[in-house]
């Protein structure tokens, strides 16, 4: 492999990682690749081939919680979900991250925002561009990637259920009991950033997910031009599946449901690999997650297959108060089996 400058790269071939999609599932799969990121003269002695850039493409429909209310009253885009993964990416996640995630438990008009939010909102103002204000937040944090908002549009989801009815909004549409038959975003077609279709397009491997299928990895893709580049794209494309279905989006959804749900959307054969947890769910958080109406992600091991879809499964599952990802197994599951292949 030829570095920019078109020289041989005399020590590793670093790779291009780019990973799509929003809420808390693209920030634990970020903390995961972001120590295998090289950059100078840091060394990651257990990888032959580490990454030497890692690129996250968000989602921006967020309107519940601080950020819906910063985009109902400052009129920018959420910055909550790009907030968390400029914290996962940071080099040190100390207290400079820990300031980013604060969240004012008192003050009139402050309760509930995040410090971080509201250091994006106010540089937004500041520099009049809410791509610039991810950037140089991303610096005062010294990420080791780069972060991109999928558009700067201000879209919203729009889905319609099983039975007809259509229900705006991120919020309401996961507070939604019903199957979601189709989503769309309002206004259609948003331009995605220029720097977002390059990164697509340099890129080595191209991840998306975990998170929630309809509010947080379909939306990138109903930008028509991000869907085009990922598809166009002869990097592997590969679907980290959720651990849990979700109550209403996607309750009793086995994994091939889940790849079918982004097809539709998407309009042709997407993924080359879905990723998946084998490990079993403790009865005690299998009692809780099932009270709330969720349950494993169950692998259809067949239907995937007449899919031709690649199927790679792991213990990649954690229980810590809540069922979560392992980071780090995760992302190494990723680099044996794409970068150092």
């Amino acid at each position: 492999m030829k570095n920019k400058s078109g020289n041989k790269n005399q020590s590793v071939p670093g790779l291009r990682v780019v990973a799509l999609g929003g809420g808390t599932g693209l920030s634990a799969l970020l903390r995961g690749l972001k120590e295998h990121v090289v950059r100078g003269s840091d060394q990651a002695p257990t990888l032959k081939r580490p990454i030497s850039d890692l690129t996250a493409i968000v989602t921006v429909t967020d309107d519940g919680g601080s950020s819906g209310r910063l985009r109902r009253e400052n009129r920018i885009l959420p910055p909550g979900d790009i907030r968390n993964c400029m914290v996962a990416l940071a080099k040190d996640e100390a207290l400079l991250s820990r300031l980013f995630q604060y969240r004012f438990q008192a003050g009139n008009g402050l309760i509930g925002h995040n410090f971080g939010n509201l250091f994006l909102a106010a540089l937004t103002h500041v520099t009049g561009d809410f791509a610039e204000a991810v950037r140089v937040s991303s610096k005062v944090l010294a990420i080791r990637g780069r972060i991109f908002p999928s558009t700067l549009a201000n879209v919203h989801l729009v889905a319609t259920l099983i039975d007809g009815k259509r229900v705006k909004g991120e919020t309401n549409i996961s507070r939604s009991k019903l199957p979601i038959r189709k989503l769309e975003l309002n206004p259609r077609g948003p331009r995605p950033l220029p720097k977002a279709i390059e990164a697509i397009e340099e890129a080595d491997l191209i991840l998306m997910g975990p998170g929630s299928l309809y509010t947080s990895v379909i939306p990138n893709l109903l930008i028509p031009e991000i869907a085009k580049a990922v598809a166009r794209s002869r990097a592997p494309r590969v679907y980290i599946a959720n651990l849990m279905t979700q109550p209403g989006e996607t309750t009793h959804y086995a994994l091939s449901q889940h790849l079918r749900a982004i097809e539709n959307h998407v309009g042709k054969r997407f993924f080359n690999y879905v990723v998946a947890n084998r490990k079993a769910v403790s009865p005690e958080f299998a009692r809780r997650y099932r009270a709330e109406g969720a349950e494993p992600v169950v692998i259809d091991t067949a239907n995937i297959a007449k899919m031709k879809v690649h199927l790679l499964a792991d213990n990649l599952l954690e229980e810590h108060g809540v069922i979560r990802h392992n980071s780090p197994r995760l992302a190494r599951l990723l680099l044996e089996k794409f970068l150092l292949s």
